[in-house]
C-alpha cells in the first residue's frame, strides 16, 4: 500500500509532462501560420518561445502580462498560448510611446493588431510598477529581455516596485518569467543592456518570490558577454538566461 503514492505521483508528473509538452507541440503549430509576420516566425528559431513558455508552464485560459512589451513579438507569441478562453496584457510605459522611437513602437502594435486579429489582447500603457490591474488577477507575467533597464533606472528602488507590484497583481502560485541577456559578475553591465542572473535572483529572492528553476534553453557560449548586446556580431544571438519565479 506504501507503493501507491509514489505511483500515484509518478503519473501526475508523467501526466504534467505530457501536457506541458503538447501545449509546447500545439503553440508550435501555431506559430507557424503565415498569418504571422515573417520576422517574427524567422526570429522563433533563436528565442524559442513555445519551450520557453513551456518551461514557464504557461498555457491555455489563463490571464496573462507582456511586461515592457515594445511591439508585442511576445504579445502574439502569448495570445496563441492562451488561446480565446485566456487573455494577455500588452503593457508599455506611456513615456514609451513618446517621440520618434515611440512613433516607430505604435506603427508596430498597430500593424500587429490590426482588423482584431488578436482579439484576446488588451492594450495596458501603463508603468510596470503601477499596472492598474486588480489584486491576485494574473495567472502569468513575461518580461522579456528588459528586466535589466531596472538595473538601469535612475531610481535605485525600481527592481523592488516592479516586483511588489507584481506580487500585488499575481495569484497566489502565479508566475513571473524572466528571459535576459546575461551579464558577468565585475562588469559595467548596464551600458550593454545586460542583467547579471546572481542579481536577479538575490532581488526576487528579497522580494518574496520563489525561484522555481532557470533555464539554459538560451545559452550562446560564443557570447562572453562582454560587448553591448546591440554589437553586430551578436546581435540577436546573445547569451540569455530564463528564470521562473513564483508568488508564494
Amino acid at each position: 500500500m506504501k507503493l501507491l503514492p509514489i505511483a500515484f505521483a509518478a503519473v501526475t508528473a508523467l501526466c504534467a509532462f505530457t501536457t506541458q509538452a503538447q501545449n509546447a507541440a500545439n503553440l508550435n503549430a501555431a506559430l507557424a501560420s503565415e498569418s504571422r509576420a515573417q520576422a517574427d516566425r524567422e526570429a522563433d528559431a533563436r528565442r524559442k518561445p513555445a519551450e520557453t513558455l513551456d518551461f514557464f508552464g504557461i498555457g491555455p485560459g489563463m490571464m496573462v502580462v507582456d511586461l515592457i512589451a515594445s511591439g508585442g513579438y511576445y504579445t502574439e507569441v502569448l495570445a496563441n498560448a492562451v488561446g480565446p478562453r485566456g487573455k494577455v496584457y500588452m503593457q508599455n510605459a506611456p513615456s514609451a510611446l513618446e517621440g520618434e522611437r515611440g512613433a516607430r513602437t505604435e506603427e508596430a502594435i498597430n500593424a500587429r493588431l490590426a482588423g482584431g486579429r488578436l482579439a484576446n489582447v488588451e492594450r495596458l500603457n501603463r508603468d510596470a510598477s503601477d499596472l492598474g490591474l486588480p489584486a491576485n488577477s494574473l495567472d502569468a507575467a513575461v518580461i522579456a529581455l528588459e528586466y535589466h533597464e531596472l538595473f538601469r533606472s535612475a531610481d535605485p528602488d525600481a527592481e523592488m516596485k516592479f516586483l511588489n507590484e507584481m506580487k500585488r497583481v499575481l495569484k497566489s502560485g502565479g508566475i513571473l518569467g524572466v528571459i535576459d541577456h546575461a551579464g558577468n559578475a565585475g562588469n559595467d553591465n548596464g551600458p550593454m543592456h545586460r542583467a547579471e542572473l546572481q542579481k536577479v535572483l538575490d532581488g526576487a529572492t528579497a522580494a518574496g518570490f520563489i525561484i522555481d528553476g532557470t533555464s539554459d534553453l538560451l545559452r550562446n557560449p560564443a557570447d562572453d558577454r562582454s560587448l553591448t548586446v546591440f554589437d553586430a556580431s551578436i546581435r540577436g544571438v546573445t547569451d540569455q538566461f530564463i528564470v521562473k519565479l513564483r508568488k508564494p
